[in-house]
Parts: C-alpha cells; structure tokens; sequence
C-alpha cells in the first residue's frame, strides 16, 4: 500500500491480492510463518553459479548454496497504518484501486466531482470513497515501460463546478510500479519429465488445395506469366485418406478476380450453377479435364483481361477463387461436373449420366451441405501479358484509320453489285 498525500511518497512490500483488512480482522492458525529474503542475487558468487544451470537427473546441492536459499529469517518491518492518510492507492497486476476519506470533503456531494483520470467514484462506504478500475478500462492509464520496471501514471482530480468551493480543487498524480523481473524458488524441487509420445496432423481433416498446372500436369512453381487466349491448367485436390477415397470432389463455383480479396470486383465467373462450367459457352477451351482420381478435378480457362484494368503496365495480374466440396461418387443435379457441347449444344457430365446437367440452362439446386465440408479456395496468383494486345489493338486502330475511305468504296461496291 502506498500513501500519496504528504511529504514523501513511501512505498512497502507488494500486498497480496485481497482488500483492505485490518490486523484484528486476520486470525491465523498454527506457527509463524518464517520470512525470506524476496530473492537473492546468484550472480556475487561469481563462477559458482555454474550450479543452478539445468542438467540431466537430480544432484546434491551445495552447502552454500543451502546456506544462500536457507538464509536466517530476517525481519521485514510493517509499515505502520497511519489514521491521517486521506489517499491511499493499492496496486494489483491487472487493476488500481484507490480510496479517499470521505472527511476530506464537506458537501455531500463532493464524490460527483471526484475522478480517476475520467472514472468516477464506483463504490463508498462510511468511510471511505472507491475508485476500483482495471488497468484495461479507458480511464486515461499512461504506461511508461523501461527495462526493469513497467510504470503506470494516471491522475487523481478533484474539480468541482458548481459555482460556489467547500473544498479546495486538487489534481495527484498517481503511480504503480511493477518490476519485470520475478525471482523464485523451491528448495528440493526436481521436474519429472514423463514419456509418451504424441501425435500430431500434418495437415488438417478438411484440406483442399487450388493450384496451377502445365499442360502435362506437373504443377507449376512460381508466378507464371500467360498470353492472352493460352489455355490455363488448374488442378483442385481433395485431403488424402480411405473415408476421403470413396467420394469425389465437386466444384460447385468459380470465379477470377484481379485482387487477392475473393470478395472484390471485378470478377468473372468460370463455373457456376452447382458445377456448370458456363465458360465453356463463350470459350471452348474452357472445360473439365477427367482424370484416374476423383478425389482431384482438373479443369482448363483461357487466358484472359479485365477491361477496366488494361492500362500502361506490361501485365495484368489474376487470381482464381473455387468453391469445393467432397461429395457422392454419383453426380446429382446438385453435385455435378458438365461441360457445354458446342456440337450437340448440349451439356455433358464429365463422367456420369449427362441427365444431371439438364437443369444448367436453368437453376440448379443446390446441395444439402454438411458442416465444414466446403469451402472456398484460392490459387497462386498468375500474370497475363497485356503488351501483346495493346499491340495488336494499336495496329488494328491505325488500320483503320488509314483504310476508312478505302472500305467505305468497297463496301459500296458490294452492295451496288448485291442481286436483289
């Protein structure tokens, strides 16, 4: 406890955690206890602190060090409870607790004006006035941190406002200083280290991966830089193991982003409708790839840009976000992997009944999904040349421009000569 109204501050040995209580308001049972030393500096012994770094098995200690941990009782006065301090101040580890006498103030109302930092009063007895706060409250608590010790600093003020003074305005400064270094021991305590051992997963139950591949199906390494139109690999695997082994992996949705952030535009949708591969109306290079492992989906884009991107930068750069998910064997409507037929203009299901695709020009349902058994995923990031096709639409501007009169005989021409 620490008196801060008067001369000096003093300061005596840190409180345990409990209230004020007074010595009549303590029985203790049995002896004494005896009183040690706070800690004990090791390092005046000089190299002879070689014996308390940590070694195999258990060993005797010395008899000076006995005598250094054992050493005589001492006697640690008690500060004395003096009746007349009108501010006290009790500091914990995680909190500040103050109280005020309340015969330091005439008018009854003096507690309203009476605050920690910006805290007021929250409790008061006959006595006393409380001011009981964590540390984590925003009362205005100042932290100055050095290497042994943590300081925090916070002011204690008295301003009254109403127009006439019972008491006198006051501001202190308060203080609670906290060592950072804790020193402790046991005599004659020695760890026991049990065996066993203890596994551990590498890699969660639900793990599902989106990479990029080459067109033989190693994986790429790196960001890799595309031209417009090129095919693109990408390769969504399941986790591994025999439960996982009897179902197959679904990509329900996904989309392109030119951001890192799956909720940013613009974006473009590649496959959608509960496992549509709706790109493949627009680019026939857009497919799923079947594969020997289910449990894997391979799937094929072409290279592309966003519009409102292109600008004076060589590159555009990209990322492809996949909704997956761990299904039946069997496809459904709801669970499925259809490529669009350009040729028979109809969908096809990668390898079960195309009868499943038949709702992807319409809505399809959609699955009944256990807990943690989707989930989004996103690939490495791939660059897509942009130099290539403000080339070519720059050359296709200046032909047009220098061929407007030439086109414009000749389509003419075509029409004069078109049989009515």
């Amino acid at each position: 406890m620490v008196t801060v109204l008067g001369d000096e501050t003093t300061e005596a040995p840190a409180p345990e955690p409990k209230l004020w209580k007074s010595s009549s308001d303590i029985r203790l049972s049995g002896p004494e206890p005896k009183k040690f030393p706070e800690y004990v500096l090791a390092s005046t012994y000089g190299e002879q602190t070689e014996v308390f770094k940590p070694s195999k098995g258990a060993r005797p200690l010395p008899n000076w060090v006995k005598e250094m941990l054992l050493h005589p009782p001492i006697s640690i006065p008690e500060t004395p409870t003096n009746s007349q301090n009108l501010v006290e101040l009790l500091c914990h580890v995680d909190s500040m607790y103050v109280r005020v006498r309340r015969e330091l103030f005439k008018s009854l109302d003096a507690f309203r004006y009476l605050k920690l930092g910006t805290c007021p009063v929250n409790h008061e007895n006959k006595g006393h006035y409380y001011l009981l706060y964590p540390l984590k409250k925003d009362c205005g608590f100042k932290k100055q941190s050095n290497p042994h010790f943590l300081v925090i600093t916070i002011g204690l003020h008295f301003k009254p406002t109403s127009p006439v003074l019972r008491e006198m305005p006051f501001d202190i400064t308060l203080q609670c200083k906290f060592p950072r270094l804790f020193h402790s021991y046991k005599v004659g305590y020695f760890p026991i280290v049990k065996g066993g051992t203890v596994f551990i997963a590498l890699q969660p139950r639900r793990h599902f991966t989106l990479t990029q591949q080459h067109a033989s199906g190693k994986d790429i390494t790196g960001t890799k830089t595309y031209t417009l139109g090129e095919p693109m690999y990408f390769k969504a695997r399941g986790p591994d193991g025999a439960a996982v082994s009897r179902k197959r992996l679904y990509i329900s949705k996904c989309f392109m982003t030119a951001s890192q952030d799956l909720n940013s535009h613009p974006k473009y949708t590649i496959i959608d409708n509960q496992g549509c591969m709706i790109d493949s109306k627009v680019m026939p290079l857009s497919k799923f790839v079947p594969g020997t492992s289910k449990t894997v989906q391979t799937f094929c884009v072409g290279a592309l840009l966003f519009q409102d991107k292109v600008s004076n930068t060589s590159t555009q750069l990209l990322y492809m976000h996949c909704d997956i998910s761990l299904g039946p064997q069997t496809p459904t409507p709801s669970s499925k992997a259809c490529n669009y037929d350009p040729t028979t203009k109809k969908w096809k299901e990668v390898y079960g009944s195309d009868s499943v695709c038949s709702c992807c020009e319409s809505t399809c349902p959609s699955a009944a999904e256990s807990k943690g058994s989707k989930s989004i995923i996103s690939s490495p990031s791939w660059e897509v040349d942009v130099s290539d096709a403000m080339d070519m639409w720059k050359s296709t501007l200046q032909m047009k421009s220098s061929n407007t009169q030439t086109s414009d005989r000749v389509a003419k021409r075509f029409l004069n000569d078109w049989p009515t």
